[in-house]
């Protein structure tokens, strides 16, 4: 069993930066794929990083936004750079066995932390 607590949502303006946490409980945490996802208002659930022994990156946040874990503090970080009025969405944490760019691949969720970027 894994929880999840996201922090660090606000509201920026265009070209601004924000940084995402989450802190995550359980003995296995280490062994599970940590994901970032959003959704905005009338949109499905997209994925937007991952980080295991590796990272993935959906292609709209490539470049600008960074995924990274402290296994010692059991919290993965989401760094949002260059941000967009599009970047505007709720933001949950994941966690999951296996790298997916998909929801139905993580078993464990935050409940979420809004970002909301103005122009």
């Amino acid at each position: 069993q894994v929880q999840l607590v996201e922090s660090g949502g606000g509201l920026e303006q265009a070209g601004g930066s924000l940084r995402l946490s989450c802190a995550a409980s359980g003995r296995t945490y280490n062994s599970y794929v940590l994901g970032w996802f959003r959704q905005a208002p009338g949109k499905e659930r997209e994925f937007v990083a991952a980080i295991g022994s590796f990272t993935l990156y959906a292609d709209s946040v490539k470049g600008r936004f960074t995924i990274s874990r402290d296994n010692a503090k059991n919290t993965v970080f989401l760094q949002m750079n260059s941000l967009k009025p599009e970047d505007t969405a709720v933001y949950y944490c994941a966690a999951g066995r296996i790298y997916a760019r998909t929801a139905e691949g993580y078993d464990y969720w935050g409940q979420g932390t809004q970002v909301t970027v103005s122009s």
